[in-house]
C-alpha cells in the first residue's frame, strides 16, 4: 500500500543499543534522514526534539545549498 507523503510527515525509529539510545529521523517527503544518540535514560519526548530539530536544520541546509556554501559539520 502506497500513500503520498504530507508535507511535514517525519518518521522516527528508536533503537536501544546498551545504555543508548539511536534516534533516527526521515522526512517523509524528501528521503532525508538524520540520526543522534542519547542515554537511555532520557525521556522519548526529549530525544525526539533534538532529532526534530536536526532534522529540520538539515533540511534547511540543504534548502539553502543553491545560495551559499553551508558547513555540512554543523548541527
Amino acid at each position: 500500500m502506497s500513500r503520498n507523503p504530507r508535507p511535514g510527515e517525519i518518521y522516527l525509529e528508536f533503537h536501544p543499543i546498551g545504555q543508548q539510545v539511536k534516534v533516527t529521523a526521515i522526512d517523509a517527503a524528501t528521503g532525508i534522514e538524520v540520526s543522534t544518540f542519547g542515554p537511555a535514560s532520557v525521556s522519548e519526548e526529549d530525544l525526539k526534539r533534538v532529532v526534530v530539530r536536526k532534522l529540520k536544520r538539515r533540511i534547511s541546509q540543504i534548502a539553502g545549498a543553491g545560495d551559499q556554501a553551508s558547513d555540512p559539520t554543523l548541527y
